[in-house]
């Protein structure tokens, strides 16, 4: 069980102290974490692909979503994250606390299904960094996919989390390249500001259906539970040791504002990141594969396409900026549904412990690597895989935003740290436009869009 913060040694607040005399951009690069982690994660393949194909079929039409999705995505990842620091637990273990029943067992299921999407969606990722090794000319993309899987299963299996945790950080350096590549193109600002305005909107059923793609690319479920599971990994790397952490209820009043603070400052950066690469790769593919009308169908061949158009390095650095987001997702997607099916069944989890400790955890983590890897190599079109995946989430996003939001008002978890005004406005706009948009994105696949 946690102490309370008073009864550990003043370790935190030396931190604190030394932290304030740090120079400021250290203490910024500090504070960064799950939130900058999640939000490069979002950009994995699988949106690269998404947003790519926004900006080749209908130009910079769809640069609205950019601005709409960012406070919706800072909203709920800041739920995610406070609800972690308040309670001390991860998603998995709170939906286990919070409910009891039929109730439980549906978001079992639930949660079953995301793993599933999940597992897909790891597929094509591992597909498309072959991809892009084979793009840069350095053999057959499934020998390298079998190569990143397997290397991804060793690095999670004997690596601490500390280590990975910093691998994760320089990991998301590589998606500026895509903003290289939107400086290489010839964009039309004019234009892009008109996209961003929103008055380009297009009310036919193959905009829509793209909408909500990119809408379900954005705000998925596997962030919610990466968020939540990365941040008790980190309180659990405090001074408490074990699998004790310090809610915010146990530390003291100033304490517990630093750290709603610097949670938030990770949060809000992450999400700026995220929405900045979307911005990027919409752009840059707007102002060369959007002249041509060319339809996109993966991550490899927008980074393919763009070589004649934008010259080989902005290709080389596209295919080097999924290979990357790739290897950066693929853990985050494999770790996400695994802590929660883990805890959401009260078993241990963490990427800190030993397969022996958690053979749950682990168990589920590799399975999902290992069959995604399998996938990666024996299938040659991710496309499909994405479809059925970005289905799968869609469905799944809107209600566990709901999950969300009923244990983030629940004052017996939050204490007085449950959702002001703003985020319970935008919490459950967020719940009802996916809810709709999920609905939407099955009856537009199933009629064949």
């Amino acid at each position: 069980m946690a102490q309370p913060a008073s009864s550990t040694p003043g370790t935190a607040g030396a931190e604190h102290r030394s932290g304030r005399r740090a120079n400021p951009v250290a203490r910024f690069l500090k504070a960064l974490g799950p939130g900058l982690v999640t939000g490069a994660a979002d950009d994995d393949p699988s949106g690269v692909a998404t947003y790519a194909q926004a900006g080749a079929t209908f130009g910079n039409a769809m640069l609205w979503t950019v601005p709409f999705t960012l406070p919706l995505m800072m909203a709920v990842q800041e739920i995610c994250d406070r609800m972690a620091l308040a309670s001390g637990d991860s998603l998995g273990m709170l939906i286990r606390r919070r409910f009891r029943g039929g109730a439980r067992t549906a978001i079992v299921v639930l949660m079953a299904a995301l793993i599933v999407a999940n597992c897909l969606n790891l597929a094509a990722d591992l597909m498309a960094i072959g991809q892009g090794v084979q793009l840069l000319g350095a053999g057959p993309a499934p020998v390298w996919s079998a190569v990143a899987g397997v290397g991804i299963v060793v690095a999670l299996v004997l690596g601490s989390f500390d280590w990975i945790g910093r691998i994760f950080k320089w990991l998301c350096l590589v998606l500026l390249v895509y903003v290289g590549v939107l400086f290489a193109a010839d964009v039309d600002w004019a234009d892009v500001g008109a996209g961003l305005l929103g008055t380009q909107v297009h009310l036919t059923p193959d905009y829509v259906g793209l909408t909500v793609g990119v809408l379900g690319t954005t705000i998925s479920p596997y962030m919610f539970f990466w968020q939540t599971a990365q941040r008790v990994e980190e309180l659990r790397e405090e001074p408490l040791g074990g699998d004790g952490t310090a809610a915010l209820d146990q530390r003291s009043v100033g304490e517990a504002r630093r750290r709603l603070r610097t949670g938030r400052l990770d949060v809000f950066t992450g999400m700026v990141f995220s929405v900045l690469i979307m911005f990027a790769i919409i752009a840059a593919t707007a102002a060369t594969l959007g002249t041509r009308h060319q339809t996109v169908t993966s991550a490899a061949q927008a980074a393919q396409a763009l070589e004649p158009i934008a010259g080989t390095y902005a290709g080389a650095l596209f295919a080097i900026g999924f290979i990357g987001s790739g290897i950066l997702a693929v853990p985050v997607l494999a770790a996400s549904g695994a802590a929660g099916m883990a805890a959401l069944l009260d078993k241990r989890w963490g990427l800190e412990k030993s397969p022996r400790k958690a053979p749950v955890f682990y168990l589920l983590l590799g399975v999902g690597v290992v069959a995604g890897t399998l996938l990666s190599v024996f299938l040659s079109n991710p496309i499909r895989l994405l479809v059925l995946s970005a289905v799968v989430n869609g469905i799944a996003a809107g209600p566990f935003v709901v999950i969300m939001m009923l244990i983030s008002h629940d004052r017996t978890i939050m204490h007085r740290y449950r959702n002001g005004a703003l985020s319970r406005t935008l919490g459950w706009a967020a719940a009802v436009i996916m809810c709709v948009g999920g609905v939407y994105g099955v009856w537009y696949t199933v009629a064949g869009g």
